[in-house]
């Protein structure tokens, strides 16, 4: 988020939206007999897949978390090539880093700043076992074309939805809710502060098969199964173990503790339940910008994949491109300006590839993917989040537009 200021006016790029509804569910889970590993979780759950259309929502501790569990879920190992788009938070990548495996990098498509299809055909190499494709701003990437190229090679698709809770797509004609279409493995969810809704900090992961929900629900909790039908036979015919019973459990894989509260999924669910009012204003407001903003040769607006998904995205970010050259300032002073007039801006994100680390450790450089740099050269995110008023959002147009008198 944008730093902090005294300015009780100032317009941040991005902001959670807490009311009294969700104060009231987070007190009642604090005077409820659980604060984890209890019911709100496991409700939580169900209404996430609900609202995508999944067969199962496996919650975690966060984003992070999810994309960590995937890959060891999808049984992807040390060597093993992931390729990611480079236009996204370190998670996605550093996720295969974790395990031992090669994250990689395929350019984006310059239009909606999403993972290329075209461009991980080009890319692909025999050792590719997974495919992480991003859904920038809330945006999906085309899901259809990238799965078939995955698919026919035998790589899983995970979809990293953290921008794009309670979103979709239309495809032959039809509505896909983001996490529960099938052109994905498993998807990832964020739900950071500000995201389309929050538990604070958390996450949840999607899937409709079975086999990888219930390697999901292991790995979350220390690789620990209590189910004794499920047990692979921990007793003995004699000494210690020989007795069973209602505390017996089994640790049948190397998991980590990444579970999340009850306390926060409670906040998650009275979200949850806002959702449709949230990602309704997002659009209101993107709408909004790109309508009075299309008439600026030096500014481009997002671009949508196709003009019939408009109605489906969530809009987390709202991200134009500006040609600073053209209005005499860099983007530093670009941002200065901006919040000179109470109108926060961010700058998302340095191609993933380009960080000391990631060039280090795999000799990555620039003019690995050009389309991508292009893109972060000229970016900028412009609020965005429920609680703007019309009035907020003239403000931040009007702001906007007097960069040009700086030409």
């Amino acid at each position: 988020m944008s730093a902090q200021t005294s300015n009780p006016d100032f317009l941040p790029y991005g902001r959670q939206s807490i009311d009294e509804e969700d104060i009231a569910a987070v007190s009642r889970a604090l005077r409820s007999d659980f604060l984890t590993s209890g019911p709100e979780i496991t409700a939580f759950e169900n209404e996430f897949a609900a609202m995508t259309g999944a067969k199962h929502a496996i919650a975690v501790s966060n984003a992070t978390a999810a994309l960590h569990l995937c890959l060891l879920a999808a049984d992807v190992r040390p060597g093993d090539r992931v390729i990611t788009s480079p236009n996204t938070f370190l998670s996605s990548a550093n996720a295969a880093a974790f395990i031992g495996a090669i994250p990689d990098f395929s350019d984006i498509d310059p239009v909606t700043r999403n993972l290329d299809a075209g461009a991980l055909a080009a890319d692909w190499s025999d050792d590719v076992k997974a495919v992480i494709p991003v859904a920038y701003a809330g945006q999906p990437a085309d899901m259809p074309r990238v799965a078939a190229i995955a698919r026919e090679k035998g790589a899983v698709v995970i979809e990293d939805a953290s921008h794009a809770t309670g979103g979709g797509f239309v495809h032959e004609g039809r509505v896909w809710k983001t996490g529960g279409h099938p052109w994905a493995d498993m998807t990832v969810f964020s739900f950071h502060p500000v995201k389309t809704l929050t538990t604070g900090e958390g996450g949840m992961i999607t899937t409709g098969d079975d086999r990888l929900a219930a390697a999901l629900r292991c790995l979350r909790s220390h690789g620990v199964e209590r189910n004794p039908s499920l047990f692979q036979g921990l007793g003995a015919s004699s000494g210690p173990l020989a007795e069973t019973g209602p505390w017996t459990y089994e640790m049948h894989a190397l998991g980590y503790n990444y579970r999340i509260t009850d306390i926060q999924c409670a906040l998650g669910r009275s979200q949850l339940a806002k959702l449709p009012r949230f990602t309704a204003e997002r659009r209101r407001i993107a709408a909004r910008y790109n309508g009075t903003f299309a008439d600026l040769p030096w500014l481009t607006t997002p671009g949508i994949r196709q003009e019939e998904d408009r109605e489906h995205l969530s809009w987390h970010l709202y991200t134009v491109e500006i040609d600073f050259a053209a209005i005499g300032l860099s983007r530093t002073e670009a941002m200065a300006r901006l919040r000179e007039q109470g109108v926060g801006s961010q700058v998302l994100y340095i191609p993933v590839y380009l960080q000391p680390w990631y060039r280090q450790t795999y000799g990555y450089a620039p003019g690995k993917c050009p389309h991508a740099e292009a893109f972060y050269a000229r970016a900028l995110s412009l609020p965005m989040h429920p609680s703007l008023t019309e009035d907020d959002v003239s403000r931040v147009i009007s702001a906007v537009r007097n960069l040009a008198h700086h030409a």
